[in-house]
């Protein structure tokens, strides 16, 4: 992977993060049309579950010894399938945290 890829990697998580955030990706919108969450979060899962397959593939293309694959790009597609599971993992915790706190309200 080169530094492009890492380039890139930075430039979809800041485009997420301001999504998250409510903001606009990129300064050349005008309008920035309302996030809906259910949609944001199965992004999300989308894109975990994407780095997963990737990483698979890439560890299977190297078992099987083909040359275009190198060890440096399946190790680096296997941090970013699990730092994408255990930040998942957290929203996930959090979303539950703030569901259990919002039951416990009493009216």
């Amino acid at each position: 992977m080169s530094i492009n890829g890492i380039d890139t990697m930075l430039g979809e998580l800041r485009a997420m993060s301001a999504k998250a955030a409510g903001g606009v990706a990129h300064a050349d919108q005008e309008q920035a049309q309302p996030v809906e969450f259910a949609a944001l979060l199965k992004s999300s899962l989308d894109q975990v579950n994407q780095a997963q397959q990737t990483s698979r593939e890439l560890q299977k293309q190297f078992e099987l010894g083909n040359p275009d694959t190198n060890l440096q790009d399946v190790m680096i597609a296997m941090q970013k399938a699990s730092l994408s599971f255990e930040t998942m993992v957290q929203v996930r915790n959090k979303l539950v945290s703030a569901y259990q706190e919002v039951m416990n309200i009493q009216v």
